[in-house]
């Protein structure tokens, strides 16, 4: 019989590496406005010093405070995994700090994300080990248990399946099914194009704004 809450489930397919590499340099803003800008993760903070952070999601369930199945996550990642971390946004006892990262690092995780808090933040903010949190705090965590790894779970407000595509930056992240990823890139590669298009005109002054009037005026705007 399933031990619902205290289970580790099979790892789904992983996107290929060929797909992966497709999102390198790819902003998490220009994903989000492709999505309706319905969909990725709010009030996180990175923790790291900056740069992307890409990978596939490595799903983690744990109740506020405690961190056991988090070391478990990061016994049996795989390289290019991020651990992504269900703690239910409680930030008054940390889930990870230095040594848990560093650990993580060392077995090429691609990153963490967490639910909840972190501590040992100086150490973190000095890193290049992608990290993002809801807060910090000194108190340390629990270890008993229960947990799941690999089901479906949602950290700030988005919805994260095992397998996901996952891609951050100083803004902030996304998860993406790897079965929307193609379209996703393509979008997102427009808007980067379109919004070059836009700075050029800036810098040149001759952007064209008279669409701002023209909103304005079909709302109703008295001007």
């Amino acid at each position: 019989m399933a031990n619902i809450g205290f289970r580790i489930l099979p790892a789904p397919k992983r996107p290929t590496a060929a797909l992966l590499r497709q999102f390198k340099g790819l902003v998490v803003a220009h994903l989000s406005d492709s999505m309706g800008r319905l969909y990725g993760a709010v009030d996180f903070m990175p923790m790291h010093k900056g740069g992307q952070m890409l990978g596939v999601a490595l799903t983690v369930r744990v109740p506020p405070g405690d961190n056991l199945m988090v070391h478990k996550a990061i016994d049996m990642a795989q390289p290019g995994d991020v651990i992504v971390v269900d703690a239910g946004g409680e930030v008054t006892t940390a889930i990870i700090g230095e040594i848990m990262t560093t650990h993580a690092a060392k077995r090429k995780v691609a990153g963490m994300i967490i639910d909840g808090a972190v501590r040992d933040s100086g150490a973190l903010g000095k890193s290049a080990f992608p990290v993002y949190a809801r807060g910090v705090t000194h108190r340390g965590p629990y270890k008993d248990g229960p947990g799941e790894i690999n089901v479906t779970i949602q950290v700030g407000g988005m919805i994260v399946n095992p397998g996901d595509i996952i891609i951050g930056d100083d803004d902030g992240f996304v998860a993406i099914s790897p079965a929307d990823a193609p379209a996703l890139i393509a979008l997102a590669k427009k808007k980067a194009a379109d919004e070059t298009v836009t700075l050029k005109a800036i810098a040149k002054g001759t952007v064209d704004r008279s669409w701002v009037d023209k909103a304005l005026k079909a709302k109703g705007c008295d001007m």
